[in-house]
C-alpha cells in the first residue's frame, strides 16, 4: 500500500492548455491567483484527471474557465517540464465552436493577441516556449487568411 502511494506521488502529472485561435489571433488569459502568479498570462487549461484523455480534459477546462465549447486540433510546441519535472505541459491548437464568446470566469482578463502583440503581456515561463512556436503560425495565418490549425 505504501509503495503504491509512493509510486503515485512520482507519476508525472499532465497539464494541457489550449491555444485558441480566431482570425489570426490567440486568446491569452491573465491569472487571478495565486498571488505570486496573478497578472501573468497563460493559455487556458489545466490538469488531466485520472481516466480522462488530454482532449477531454481540455474541452472540460475551456468550458469551466471560459464558458466555451472548443474543437481541439494539433499539438503545438514541445512538452514543457514544470514543477521540477513532476508535471509536463502540453498545448494544443483549438478553435471556438459555434458563436461562443470566451468569458473570464477564472481569470482577471482575456485578450486576443496577434503575432506582433504576443510580447505585450508577461507570459508564465512554461507558456513562453509555446508562444515562440505559435508566433510564425499566427503570422502566416494573418498573411494568408487561413486558420493555423488547418496548415
Amino acid at each position: 500500500m505504501q509503495t503504491e502511494r509512493a509510486d503515485r506521488s512520482r507519476e508525472i502529472k499532465i497539464i494541457v492548455g489550449a491555444a485558441i485561435v480566431m482570425a489570426g489571433r490567440v486568446l491569452a488569459c491573465a491569472r487571478s491567483a495565486p498571488p505570486e502568479l496573478a497578472g501573468r498570462w497563460e493559455f487556458p487549461g489545466g490538469k488531466v484527471e485520472p481516466g480522462e484523455s488530454e482532449v477531454a480534459a481540455l474541452v472540460r477546462e475551456c468550458a469551466e474557465e471560459l464558458g466555451v465549447r472548443v474543437e481541439i486540433g494539433d499539438r503545438i510546441g514541445r512538452n514543457v517540464r514544470m514543477a521540477h519535472g513532476r508535471s509536463v505541459l502540453k498545448i494544443y491548437l483549438a478553435r471556438l465552436v459555434g458563436h461562443d464568446e470566451p468569458r473570464a470566469l477564472e481569470h482577471s482578463e482575456l485578450r486576443w493577441l496577434a503575432a506582433d502583440e504576443l510580447d505585450s503581456v508577461e507570459w508564465l515561463p512554461a507558456d513562453a516556449p509555446i508562444v515562440a512556436a505559435l508566433r510564425p503560425l499566427l503570422a502566416a495565418a494573418t498573411a494568408t487568411g487561413a486558420p493555423p490549425e488547418r496548415r
